[in-house]
């Protein structure tokens, strides 16, 4: 600040990327993340910022893949008993890369040089179990090296027999298990750009008022920050990045991750509390598909579409599956194809090359496209023609059981996330009838989606209430410790004004009496007196209550009330608890505690999120609490909720009425759509309210288990905790001295 003042020739060498810097751009990602009508700022002058609380999806992803099969090898049964324990009923999990390595060398021995003909149908189960045992091969050998945390492997006994040991002991030997390999789901280039990008965009956009954003905030150790995770690593990944376009940190991914993410698999992972409702749902969900029943005819619909069972369906739901089927085989014959060609060269080199390995934080977030390999005619990304090609086949396979007739609907948000990859990244490969097979799955998957999540708001609740039991808790724990301090720090206050008062009483009290006792004695004193007089000191010159405070000068922070605190807490998980937690905040008037509340979400909100096509990738539900000061401690309105969401990057591939748009899909990435208010305008939600209709649905805080918080933890950044986010900032090359800072 001093050299952009008085020495700018000497301040155009330093660094932009300084966060104080007077002349950084501020607003660097409204190229990705656009401007929405949700951010409503504050109510008045004297309304502050305590708290921000944000529920975000991780960013652009490769598909979900899983392969299944029965394995009888003996290699592969040795290698379940080795890693169970030696347990012949027990299940093994391989996740190191030690023992991924040991399964590749396995299946390597295994996988048959030449592909089976498929003239015969007598042999239908040992070319599938070939197809399936080399496309574990290509898993394994995928990128030339292991990363666990986007690969890994169960095999779970099925079968067994006794046998006679060598010392003549009967147990039990296991002869068949089912392997379950689960790999994909990796965060793409797009993906980590996306996490960095919108972490710039809170920085600026979430703290009003405060000059330089989040980090006038850090940078006055006023910020109280925690960012969760769940146990997925594409999650954990999209927090990192997050984190480091919040903070402004420079480096790879892996540090921040360490350093600044906590992952909390018990809050944001699973969905087995309500895995039975769900099952429920999709049930109910078929019989509306196939059976072809327009549920949204009645006059009631016209004004609450969101109530009827099946909101979002397609009307010709029915009509359109047979054309998904028929489409999605298009496309797997031409990816076959591309297969074939790269099998036959795979085959002229020797059976144990693998491809050239490549550096770990390449793996664990790509930060370009891969430019080569697209004008090489290959896929975007590491995977080969041979596992798209798998992963086109298993969709095509499971979409339609030709012997039962019957359509397997769960495959439909499969279908149209493969649909959504390719159109983005594989653009370059041609793929015929794409296009149309997009289109027919995102109108089935626009109405799929949201209703796995419960079939009317009804169930909606339930399920969500489920799902995100824990999630809400937490939210509420995070409100009301930020309403607490908030306490703490006025009542602080005002025993301060006080007591300046009682001392500035004093001290005119003392002041009144020195004069008058001068004025009583003028006519008495000499000239001697008059020079002693000279040297007296004044009364509250030296008073002991007068201490010098080293502490940040407001007026030259731009920070209105230094002794306040911003609370942030950032909570990365997955699809499931984004559309959960929706449907909380959507209909939890409807629960019978709360018969004849209204809903937390506005009419015209409630219509916009049942037009809302999907809660994609960043998408975001956020809650920002603001505290009037000028209102009584004790009064309900003196701190206000308010409610934003974002759709994320919810653009369509093939949209091209955008140059934006069409830019940014030339870099493989979708723009991030901007918040919308969940709140009509002029409404006041008061945190009581906030409290009173989401804790039917939330974990008591009593069911918490106590914080392990680090002996001498001050409640914000540790010592330790500082040191390492020093040494991720760009400034740390100039000053290495952390105390200082």
């Amino acid at each position: 600040m001093l050299l952009d003042v008085k020495a700018p020739h000497l301040s155009s060498v330093i660094p932009p990327t300084l966060p104080w810097k007077v002349s950084e751009v501020l607003l660097p990602c409204e190229s990705l993340t656009r401007q929405g009508s949700g951010i409503n700022g504050t109510f008045g002058l004297a309304e502050e910022l305590r708290c921000v609380i944000a529920v975000i999806r991780h960013g652009d992803r490769t598909p979900k893949q899983k392969v299944k099969l029965k394995v009888t090898e003996e290699s592969l049964l040795n290698i379940m008993i080795k890693y169970n324990g030696g347990r012949p009923r027990s299940e093994a999990k391989l996740k190191s890369a030690i023992q991924l390595q040991e399964l590749l060398d396995a299946t390597r021995m295994l996988v048959p040089r030449t592909r089976p003909d498929r003239e015969s149908d007598s042999d239908a189960e040992e070319v599938e179990h070939a197809e399936k045992l080399r496309q574990v091969k290509a898993v394994l050998e995928e990128g030339g090296h292991f990363s666990g945390i986007y690969r890994k492997v169960q095999l779970k006994p099925l079968k067994w027999v006794k046998v006679t040991n060598s010392n003549g002991e009967v147990e039990e030997r296991p002869t068949e298990a089912l392997m379950v390999l689960k790999y994909g789901g990796v965060l793409t280039h797009a993906g980590r750009k996306q996490a960095e990008e919108l972490g710039r965009y809170f920085r600026n956009k979430m703290y009003p008022g405060e000059g330089t954003g989040l980090l006038r905030l850090h940078s006055t150790y006023r910020h109280d920050l925690k960012i969760y995770s769940s146990d997925e690593g594409r999650v954990q990944m999209s927090a990192a990045a997050f984190a480091k376009g919040l903070l402004d940190l420079e480096g790879q991914l892996t540090p921040i991750l360490v350093s600044l993410v906590s992952k909390d698999s018990s809050m944001l992972d699973g969905l087995e509390n309500a895995s039975i409702e769900m099952e429920a749902a999709k049930a109910r969900l078929y019989d509306l598909i196939t059976s072809g029943t327009n549920t949204a005819d009645s006059d009631e619909s016209a004004e609450f579409p969101w109530t009827v069972d099946g909101a979002g369906l397609p009307p010709n739901a029915s009509e359109l599956l047979p054309k998904l089927v028929k489409l999605t085989r298009k496309v797997t014959e031409q990816v076959r194809l591309l297969a074939k060609d790269e099998d036959k060269k795979l085959a002229e080199r020797r059976l144990y090359d693998v491809n050239t390995p490549y550096d770990q934080a390449t793996a664990l977030g790509k930060t370009n496209m891969d430019v080569d390999r697209i004008a090489a005619g290959l896929p975007c990304g590491s995977e080969g023609f041979l596992l798209m090609y798998a992963r086109w086949n298993k969709l095509e396979r499971e979409l339609y059981n030709e012997r039962k007739e019957r359509f397997d609907i769960t495959q439909i948000p499969d279908v149209y996330d493969s649909c959504k990859y390719d159109l983005l990244h594989n653009a370059h490969l041609n793929l015929e009838g794409l296009d149309e097979l997009f289109k027919v799955a995102q109108a089935l998957a626009d109405g799929v989606i949201p209703n796995e999540y419960g079939i009317n708001p009804e169930q909606k609740l339930k399920i969500g209430s489920k799902v995100a039991r824990r999630l809400l808790g937490k939210l509420l724990i995070d409100l009301r410790n930020t309403r607490e301090e908030a306490i703490s720090v006025a009542e602080l206050k005002k025993n301060q004004d006080d007591h300046t008062l009682s001392m500035k009483t004093e001290k005119e009290d003392a002041e009144a009496k020195s004069k008058l006792h001068h004025r009583n004695d003028e006519a008495r004193r000499s000239t001697t007196s008059n020079t002693l007089s000279m040297n007296e000191t004044p009364i509250d010159q030296d008073d002991d209550d007068e201490q010098t405070k080293y502490r940040l000068d407001p007026k030259y922070a731009n920070v209105r009330t230094p002794e306040r605190h911003v609370r942030t807490r950032l909570y990365f998980t997955s699809e499931s608890h984004i559309h959960s937690l929706m449907n909380v905040l959507r209909f939890c008037n409807l629960d019978e505690s709360l018969q004849g509340e209204e809903s937390l979400v506005c009419h015209n909100a409630l219509v916009r999120l049942s037009e809302t096509r999907e809660l994609d990738y960043m998408s975001q539900i956020v809650l920002r609490m603001f505290e009037n000061t000028e209102v009584a401690l004790e009064d309900p309105k003196r701190y206000r909720i308010e409610l934003t969401f974002s759709r994320g990057a919810d653009l369509s591939p093939l949209e091209n009425n955008d140059c934006e748009a069409t830019s940014l899909r030339q870099e493989h990435t979708l723009p991030i759509m901007g918040p919308e208010r969940l709140q009509g305008t002029g409404s006041y939600l008061t945190l009581e309210t906030m409290e009173k209709m989401i804790r039917p649905f939330a974990m008591p805080e009593e069911d918490f288990p106590p914080p392990a918080t680090p002996a001498g933890f001050s409640g914000y950044f540790s010592k330790s905790m500082l040191e390492r986010i020093v040494n991720l900032w760009p400034f740390h090359r100039q000053s290495s001295t952390v105390g200082k800072w």
